[in-house]
């Protein structure tokens, strides 16, 4: 996601990635930085590769579901403030009904949290009847809503 900052609205980047550890490009480095809100020095991890490209960076693993959630959340905030609407589904029509577990909800987001952000791999359930990880047969199966 695309922000500028309040301030000196310098144009910057966040997104969430699963980079498998052999897949990733370039190396990464621990780089002492200073922190303009904390007026600070920290040491961050920066990415060799996207900094010959883009400058700064800075990566953080994401070790634990908690952190995902979090991170996710902190996305959404951004997303929802400046009114964009998301709908990202890998070619995953946007409107079927389906029940979904605790552990297949990334986020709650929206007004009184009233929506959900699901994991890419969650479960599809009708009525109690389990039908399966969302796939296109699947959703062909579940109940569909305007």
């Amino acid at each position: 996601m695309w922000e500028r900052s309040p301030e000196k609205r310098r144009l910057h980047f966040h997104g969430i990635f699963y980079i498998p550890e052999n897949a990733i490009t370039g190396q990464l480095e621990e780089v002492s930085d200073y922190n303009t809100k904390t007026h600070t020095m920290q040491i961050i991890k920066q990415n060799s590769y996207f900094k010959e490209r883009f400058g700064r960076n800075d990566f953080k693993p994401l070790n634990v579901k908690q952190e995902v959630y979090d991170s996710a959340r902190y996305l959404m905030k951004y997303i929802e403030k400046s009114g964009e609407k998301l709908v990202f589904s890998r070619n995953i029509p946007t409107y079927f009904r389906s029940d979904v577990m605790d552990e297949d909800v990334l986020c709650t987001m929206g007004l009184n949290d009233g929506k959900l952000l699901l994991a890419d791999d969650f479960t599809c359930w009708d009525e109690g009847c389990l039908v399966g990880k969302v796939s296109p047969e699947v959703i062909s199966q579940m109940p569909k809503c305007n």
